[in-house]
């Protein structure tokens, strides 16, 4: 888990000014998104504040608490904001490597991988749920070993597909329902959206990407073996949604690029 602060007499001063999220025809979590956003660029909350409750943020801006979690997502997925469950949602040291950029080619590509990733969140949460419930010790043994295989992978430099996929089956497995287990060997480490989609893969040469997403893992690892049911189902919605929501947002940049109107504004340039 990485160093945290407790800085939250500074965020809770700049939620003392929050107001209504800003509406732009694309609903309230896109406004409080720009809020917070402008909030993090502008340094009133700065890398290391701890982030008002989910209650505090809803009555602060007046929504609900699912505009919240939508809205915590998208901050997490753009690499502002990392939440440890149970401790709560920090905000992050900006990166200068940003969001992994789509080439025009894998636009197609991503409509399906969305659609997977929709299916996991269902299934896979659920999964986690049981898996701490259920889980033996060797089955533990074996989400652990797949953990360090992916983070010695991603520090030389190796493959971290084999492990991802490996931990994700290791706890469809210890659900002790072999529907989950089979379901996920059908769809096979093409549910890892770097295996379809080059830009992912290619993106972060310095492993921030991959070292976030192991962070998650870690999370989902630590419910599961302390066999924390609602733990164990929010950290694995948590780290399937920032997928989810790191690949719209480089979908929509993408869209932006290639879009007629993108075309003829770099023409008349």
């Amino acid at each position: 888990m990485s160093s945290v602060s407790t800085g939250s007499t500074s965020a809770a001063e700049a939620f003392a000014l929050a107001g209504a999220p800003r509406r732009r025809g694309r609903g309230l979590a896109h406004g409080l998104v720009d809020d917070l956003g402008e909030k993090i660029r502008s340094q009133q909350l700065r890398p290391g504040d701890k982030l008002p409750t989910e209650s505090a943020i809803m009555q602060a801006y007046g929504v609900s608490r699912t505009v919240v979690r939508e809205a915590l997502s998208k901050l997490q997925a753009g690499g502002l904001v990392e939440t440890h469950h149970g401790i709560g949602t920090f905000v992050l040291q900006p990166r200068a490597a940003g969001m992994f950029r789509l080439e025009a080619s894998d636009i197609a590509a991503t409509v399906d991988v969305l659609a997977v990733l929709e299916l996991r969140i269902s299934l896979e949460t659920e999964s986690a749920g049981l898996a701490a419930s259920r889980r033996t010790d060797e089955q533990l043994t074996a989400m652990r070993e797949a953990l360090d295989d992916f983070e010695g992978n991603v520090a030389a430099g190796g493959d971290t597909i084999a492990p991802d996929f490996r931990f994700h089956l290791q706890i469809a497995q210890a659900t002790g329902n072999p529907y989950f287990a089979d379901i996920m060997s059908h769809l096979g480490t093409s549910i890892i959206p770097r295996t379809r989609i080059p830009a992912i893969r290619n993106h972060d040469r310095r492993g921030e990407y991959l070292s976030r997403v192991n962070r998650e893992h870690e999370e989902i690892y630590a419910a599961i073996a302390r066999r924390d049911p609602e733990s164990a189902r929010a950290a694995m919605r948590i780290h399937l949604t920032n997928s989810r929501e790191r690949l719209r947002l480089a979908q929509e940049a993408a869209q932006r690029e290639t879009s007629p109107a993108a075309v003829d504004g770099s023409a008349s340039a």
